[in-house]
């Protein structure tokens, strides 16, 4: 029996490829609501950035989530996104 394949997702921060567990994905609903999905599991299109502020400093720079969801994203929402990055436990 072979081992389970680990899928690996690139941060859009710093580009890595990384185990999909170890990033956050970043969801943009069918609405065309754009938040962090923690759970991995909400319906929608997903990119992927590290537990970083950093990481998130560097997409939204490079305006990485707005090319890879084909929209303009409001400031308010890299805001919450940074909140919430911040508040997230780091047990996990």
């Amino acid at each position: 029996m072979k081992p389970k394949k680990t899928p690996m997702r690139m941060c859009l921060g710093c580009g890595e490829m990384k185990p999909k567990k170890d990033l956050i994905r970043v969801v943009k609903s069918p609405e065309g609501e754009i938040s962090l999905d923690f759970k991995g599991k909400a319906a929608g299109r997903g990119a992927y950035i590290c537990r970083s502020t950093d990481c998130l400093e560097k997409a939204r720079k490079a305006r990485r989530f707005e090319k890879s969801f084909s929209c303009k994203i409001e400031e308010s929402v890299y805001e919450v996104m940074m909140n919430e990055l911040r508040e997230e436990p780091q047990d996990s």
